[in-house]
């Protein structure tokens, strides 16, 4: 008798993809997928700004193209909150993909705005609050309140087939956080004791000891520096730090003064969190740009952008003396209510030198405490870490040096080498419930160069072009060829631009044209072909044994 058989469906067990595809060995950029199965979603989708190399370029943003691969199992984007190197980049992933993005109220508020301006549909954006879950295939995510710089930020607690997810986004231990709504310890501490599979954490601040000081440190600083002057106040800060403008609001309105806000940004920040309900603006307290001369100077606060220098920022054009409405003169004084992101230094100190050339005040956070960092130093990093208790670890968010010093921190704590990957941007690392492991397989994850209307069409053979460009200069190379014989008819005229002064030093261009013409006559083989390379190498040897110098060299033949 034959035996009775049952079909019973296998249960295809599949491991859990963490690929980073950007904020690792970098400020910014950040965005982070995670794939099981069939389904994929991602964490952030930011940018970071162009180097001092990326000539031209307006920003950086990840690529893509592993999402492109597997668009039909991607469920969406969790954002952890509103900075640009975290929703910088939603505006080109939306472009490509219609795909839901989820955030909080402020979050959503600001990415908006950034689609209004690229002329995009809202309609995939969906707010969510703390403690709310969403269901995005097999991931179950719950938004966790955290406190960082710019309000309304969250953590998220990602459940999937193999464990739970961490990922804390940006954030700092704030116990007396300016809207007095900390960051959520008791809930931390509840889905540590249900159990944490993998923690991916901010490292920005993982190299400084102790704690990050509170926002209201810097409340209580820009008060008694503001009560002790009758100087007009240019007080310039994040755009994004809607706590820090409000409280400059508040000191500005026990103080007697008006308000004024400079730079497209800080107007949009405003614009916005006042629509939401997050900024508290009295009526009567804010005045436009253009009526600040009506107003007394010890009655005036003006808040700005620019506090890192950036070139074209209302901060930098006050420091030129191209601002349209704001011109320093020896009755200011100027706060800087930030730190200079590494890079921006030189920056920022010229832009401090200028105004003080104008005879302004400046005070910065060297002098007085006028700003606090919106991430978690070492001992917040090692209560987090306490409270989750993670079984595998991936330090995020920072430069070597950052993702080294928080690996050490989780070591620190008692957590095996083992069970911690140094990752970089494009790695695949799989988790199953009881292994973490680096995977042979790489995604494509370089850098995405925006310039203009173009998005990766700069590569690094452009940005070498360019770079020769800014250093020496161009030679254009002008001759004119016979249709019928190919023979060189005119020419050839040689034309500079950022090589050489040619009123003093165009000799050296005559000199040119007479060697090229000598190789042009001393050939044998006069084809069309072999003449202008002979031009073209001519000039180019010639040029750099008379100034060592190696411009770009542009041809241009035509034939009649």
């Amino acid at each position: 008798m034959a035996k009775k058989t049952t079909n019973k469906t296998t249960k295809v067990k599949h491991k859990l993809r963490v690929i980073p595809l950007g904020g690792l060995h970098e400020i910014g950029k950040n965005m982070t997928v995670l794939e099981y199965g069939d389904d994929m979603i991602a964490i952030d989708c930011g940018l970071s700004f162009p180097d001092d190399e990326m000539l031209g370029v307006d920003a950086v943003i990840p690529d893509f193209s592993y999402i492109a691969e597997n668009i039909h199992k991607f469920r969406g984007v969790l954002i952890t909150h509103a900075h640009e190197d975290h929703i910088g980049g939603v505006p080109f992933l939306l472009k490509q993909f219609s795909v839901p993005i989820y955030g909080s109220r402020l979050t959503i508020g600001f990415i908006k705005n950034k689609l209004k301006e690229h002329k995009l549909s809202d309609s995939t954006l969906f707010e969510i609050e703390p403690g709310q879950t969403v269901d995005l295939g097999c991931f179950k995510a719950e938004a966790i309140h955290t406190t960082h710089s710019v309000a309304d930020s969250f953590a998220f607690a990602i459940k999937t087939p193999v464990g739970t997810v961490f990922h804390t986004g940006d954030f700092k231990v704030d116990y007396t956080p300016v809207d007095g709504s900390p960051i959520d310890l008791g809930r931390l501490s509840r889905i540590g004791q249900d159990g944490v599979l993998l923690l991916l954490a901010d490292s920005t601040n993982a190299l400084r000891p102790g704690y990050t000081r509170s926002e209201q440190i810097v409340g209580n600083s820009l008060a008694s520096i503001i009560r002790s002057t009758d100087k007009r106040i240019i007080i310039a800060t994040f755009s994004s730090n809607v706590h820090r403008v409000q409280k400059i609001i508040d000191i500005a309105v026990e103080n007697k003064r008006k308000v004024a806000v400079s730079g497209r940004s800080m107007e949009n920040t405003v614009n916005i969190a006042q629509e939401l309900g997050y900024l508290n603006v009295p009526p009567g307290t804010m005045i436009p740009l253009k009526d600040i001369n009506r107003i007394d100077d010890s009655e005036l606060i003006i808040i700005t952008t620019g506090s890192q220098g950036e070139p074209m920022s209302a901060l930098s054009r006050m420091s030129d003396g191209l601002h349209k409405n704001v011109h320093i003169r020896d009755n200011d004084m100027v706060i800087l209510s930030s730190n200079p992101v590494p890079g921006n230094e030189r920056d920022v100190s010229d832009i401090v030198n200028a105004l003080m050339e104008q005879g302004a005040d400046v005070i910065y956070n060297d002098i007085a405490e006028t700003h606090v960092s919106g991430h978690a130093c070492e001992e917040e990093l090692k209560l987090v870490h306490t409270l989750l208790r993670p079984k595998f670890f991936i330090p995020v968010h920072g430069e070597v040096r950052h993702l080294l010093g928080h690996a050490r921190i989780a070591e620190q704590l008692g957590m095996p080498r083992k069970n911690i990957i140094y990752a970089s941007n494009g790695d695949v690392i799989e988790l199953s419930r009881r292994t973490m492991v680096m995977s042979k397989e790489k995604v494509s994850a370089e850098p995405i160069l925006v310039d203009g209307l173009g998005i990766g069409d700069i590569g690094n053979a452009v940005l070498n072009e360019r770079r020769d460009l800014s250093g020496s200069g161009l030679i254009v190379l002008a001759a004119v060829f016979s249709a019928k014989t190919g023979e060189l008819i005119s020419g050839p005229q040689l034309h500079t631009r950022g090589f050489i002064f040619v009123k003093e030093y165009g000799s050296i261009l005559d000199e040119a044209r007479a060697e090229i013409l000598n190789a042009v006559d001393a050939l044998d083989n006069k084809k069309r072909g072999m003449v202008e390379k002979t031009m073209k190498d001519t000039l180019r040897s010639y040029i750099y044994k008379m100034t060592k110098r190696s411009p770009a060299i542009v041809p241009v033949f035509m034939e009649v």
